[in-house]
């Protein structure tokens, strides 16, 4: 009889729940290079605010730079995917992911140490161009594209982080505990493959807002503002 209570009192027993938790690595890396990290944050947003500065100063330049966006097609593409906001949504991902992460900051670091980095920071340069207002429509427009900015450059920086490490590690490998370069090249990959994470998350979620917010929210403050 008491085997037989207690495999019943086993059975009546809630079973525990197991919580959730979120790799806790990226946090570690980002801590663990503390520096570095605000580092990237200076050189994106600062060279987003000189563009932007620049647009603001010379006029011209921006209006030469919205020019060229239309006739390379890409504001064409915009305008047509305002009616679908998933599907830009989707669009914007997949230019930020592979054509600006993958293609500009990963794959120049994978062949010359840091060498994404230059190459991204020119191209928040040109983005700090684009943005700037150079009349009222623009301006209304930027309130909530500001957002946009911090969200989808915060993955930025996270992916220069990962090109920083894998650069660092790649040239002073017993910096990271690694016999040799090749060990070391290793070990910075792993440490993009981490800092990849949250990077994709922003991303997903700076895509949805812009998409969004530029189908219906901007249309409306223009129309209330303008």
């Amino acid at each position: 009889m008491t085997d037989q209570h207690t495999a019943a009192a086993r059975a009546a027993r809630p079973m525990p729940t197991r919580r959730v938790r979120l790799p806790r690595q990226p946090f570690a890396i980002i801590r663990g290079n503390f520096r570095a990290y605000l580092a990237m944050n200076a050189i994106v947003y600062g060279l987003v605010a000189v563009g932007f500065v620049v647009g603001l100063a010379f006029p011209e330049l921006r209006a030469a730079r919205g020019a060229a966006l239309e006739q390379d097609g890409t504001a064409g593409l915009v305008l047509s995917l305002l009616s679908s906001p998933w599907l830009f949504a989707l669009t914007i991902f997949v230019i930020n992911t592979l054509t600006a992460a993958a293609a500009q900051i990963l794959l120049p670091s994978l062949i010359v140490p840091f060498a994404g980095i230059a190459v991204f920071g020119y191209r928040a340069y040109v983005l700090g161009l684009t943005l700037a207002p150079i009349d009222r429509a623009n301006a209304i427009a930027l309130i909530p594209h500001s957002l946009t900015i911090v969200i989808e450059f915060q993955a930025y920086v996270l992916v220069m982080l990962g090109a920083y490490l894998l650069g660092r590690a790649w040239l002073r490998p017993r910096l990271v505990g690694a016999p040799n370069r090749r060990q070391g090249y290793l070990h910075g990959l792993r440490q993009i493959g981490w800092l990849s994470l949250p990077a994709l998350a922003l991303f997903v979620v700076g895509a949805v807002y812009e998409a969004f917010s530029l189908a219906y929210l901007v249309p409306v403050l223009i129309r209330t503002w303008g």
